[in-house]
């Protein structure tokens, strides 16, 4: 049973990447359809972030990861490189569970 739910999504997911390479000429969207594939993208890289930040399965997470996902945003605000941003992050993280705070 597991082997086939695994072939039936390495399956899908192969189709999901050909399908835009075959249908590309084939197919015209609407600029108001793109939009809203976009929009519906961010959507679910935010939705994805806010839950990864502030649960830890069914439970609140503590107060060290969503400190860690502030220091990360605010730096990259100002336009800090990325490595630098991850280092912040995952040091404000350590930093706030090695006081204490969960």
């Amino acid at each position: 049973m597991t082997v086939a739910a695994l072939l039936v999504l390495a399956g899908g997911t192969y189709l999901m990447r050909l399908l835009p390479l075959l249908l590309h000429d084939r197919v015209a969207l609407s600029a108001r359809t793109v939009r809203l594939v976009e929009l519906g993208a961010v959507g679910l890289l935010v939705a994805l972030v806010a839950t990864g930040t502030w649960f830890e399965g069914d439970a609140f997470a503590g107060w060290a990861r969503p400190a860690g996902v502030a220091v990360a945003a605010g730096a990259l605000a100002v336009r800090v490189p990325f490595v630098l941003v991850v280092v912040l992050a995952a040091a404000t993280t350590a930093g706030l569970r090695l006081a204490g705070i969960p």
